[in-house]
This record gives structure tokens, sequence and C-alpha cells, in this order.
């Protein structure tokens, strides 16, 4: 097969994914994991991905070459004709469309004296709107993060805001509070606990948390979806964090604990794909920030990774 024809059945197969799905930009890949002009290989969209960095951090991403294999060495910088490529938050983020706008803001990371660490890459069997409703969602705290993030008598999920930017494209959810017996890696006992929940990408989340070393500053805790299918994901957490008393491998050490918690409840989960109807499943006060990122999504008219509202 030539490459007009290979061409031609990758954009086939494309028709199948919304547009606003399609030119979205996604993590691939950690940059402290890849090896200086080494190939590595990933799925995106269910699309072979070859990607490399250099070691001036040049980087390169291209729809998978059979000339090009995993483990094989390439000068990235020579790289032309792929895919774009953009470096953000200590990974390497690229598309299979033609991205409208930058990598969305994050301006904490900038900050000199946070702990700004790539946490884990870890693979999902579920879909991608599935994993951002889980951790939009503080009523499981108590259950699934026992004697962490929550739990009992602890388990009401108090009154909180909603709102869909229009301007800004995004979801907030603010004034969350939750007791929680251990915050995070410098937490010295149970206390209540301010969230800000920021969704600015349909499959990326930011939580922002009230620090226990700062009252006027807040940790973040970014999880950043990489869609391989419908019904797969790789999920890239990003911290950046007021830490000076644990090392990185101590911090990622706490953040793999909690994602393991979550894990076998997201690959449970059925459906995988999130169902947009707000007839399919029932809903309480604590679920407003799912409500909202369901109709969010469609809005934006995405079809991808969810069950969309019948005509």
């Amino acid at each position: 097969m030539d490459g007009r024809d290979e061409s031609a059945d990758i954009m086939r197969e494309m028709t199948s994914i919304d547009p606003v799905t399609l030119n979205l930009w996604y993590p691939i890949v950690a940059i402290g994991d890849t090896k200086p002009c080494v190939v590595g290989a990933t799925m995106l969209l269910e699309q072979p991905i070859g990607f490399a960095v250099d070691a001036s951090g040049q980087a390169a991403a291209w729809e998978a070459r059979p000339d090009l294999r995993a483990g094989d060495t390439v000068d990235a910088s020579s790289m032309t004709g792929g895919l774009p490529v953009k470096t953000a938050y200590g990974y390497l983020w690229t598309s299979l469309g033609t991205p409208a706008t930058d990598i969305f803001p994050i301006p904490q990371y900038a900050e000199p004296d946070r702990r700004n660490i790539a946490a884990a890459s870890i693979g999902v069997n579920v879909s991608a709107p599935r994993a951002i409703e889980n951790f939009l969602d503080m009523g499981h705290f108590p259950y699934v993060h026992t004697g962490i993030l929550g739990i009992e008598p602890h388990t009401e999920v108090k009154e909180y805001d909603v709102d869909i930017s229009v301007d800004g494209d995004e979801i907030l959810a603010t004034r969350c509070r939750f007791f929680q017996p251990m915050a995070s890696t410098v937490a010295q006992g149970g206390a209540d606990v301010e969230y800000i929940y920021r969704v600015p990408h349909p499959f990326c989340s930011v939580l922002y948390k009230s620090s226990p070393l700062d009252e006027k500053r807040m940790d973040v805790i970014a999880i950043f979806l990489q869609p391989m299918d419908q019904e797969h994901i790789r999920a890239h957490m990003m911290l950046s964090v007021l830490d000076d008393q644990n090392d990185d491998t101590f911090i990622r050490r706490f953040q793999l604990m909690i994602f393991a918690q979550d894990k076998p409840i997201l690959e449970n989960q059925f459906p995988k794909r999130l169902p947009l109807d707000p007839r399919a499943e029932t809903p309480i006060r604590a679920d407003k920030s799912a409500i909202a990122y369901r109709r969010w999504l469609s809005q934006k008219g995405i079809t991808y990774g969810v069950i969309p509202v019948a005509a």
C-alpha cells in the first residue's frame, strides 16, 4: 500500500470522530519517560502514533510509519510533515487535527517554589468522559479513599457552585469543601479542605485544593487524558504542589496510591461510555459538576467516548 492509500484509509476512519474531539491537543508521553532521539509508540483516537524527543527538547510526532519503529534512533529536529507538537506541564502533546487554540493555561506551574511533577501515566479500561466525571466526584471520597481523602461519618457533599463559562469555554466548580483525614503528603491530621474544580478541555481536568503550608495558595492536581480508543485511556497525572518535606518519589507514590483505588471503580463502570441523556442515570445534588459536564459535552457536539442524547 502506498502512502496515499494509507492516508485515505486514515481519513475514512477519522470521519467517525467528531470535529471537536479530533482538533484537541492530547498528551501522549511524559518528557521524563522518553530517551533522547529514540522512537516511542502509542495510540491516540485509534491511530498508532510515533514520537521522539531529542536531548535539547526538540520534539516530533507522526502517524505511525513502517520505516520508523519503536526503539529506532531518529533526529527529532529533522522530522517534517508530521503532527503538530507542543510540550507543556511535563508532557508531550499532539493532535490528529488542527487545534484552533493553545493548550489551556495553568499559571501556578510557573511559580518557582512549586514542585512540578509528571506523576504517572496509567492505562485504564474506561472512556475518557467517565474518567473525568469520576475525577469531579467528591461523594466517593469516604468510600473509595477511606482514611485518606474521606472517612465516615463525614460523607456529606456540601452545597457548591458550578458554572459553564461561555467566554473561557470551561466548567468551574467553586465553594467545594470536604473533610479529609489526610489531604496531602504534608497534611498534619484531618481538616476541611477547600476545592476548586476546573474542566478547561473535554478530556482534562484541573483540581485546586487548599495547601496546608500556605492558606493563601492552593496545590494543583491535574489529570490529562489520552483516549486510546472510545473505551481505553492513558491517564497522565500532573502535580504542582507546595511541599518542602518530601521528595518526588514519595509524592508520586502517594498519588499512585490514590489512583490505584480509583482504577477498579472506573473499570467496573457500565456502560463504559458516558451517557449524556440526563434521564439515563439518576443524579443527586452532589452530582452538580457531573450534570454540568454532560451538558457541556452535549452542547459542544462531542460524540467520542459518550452515548449521545437520542434525537
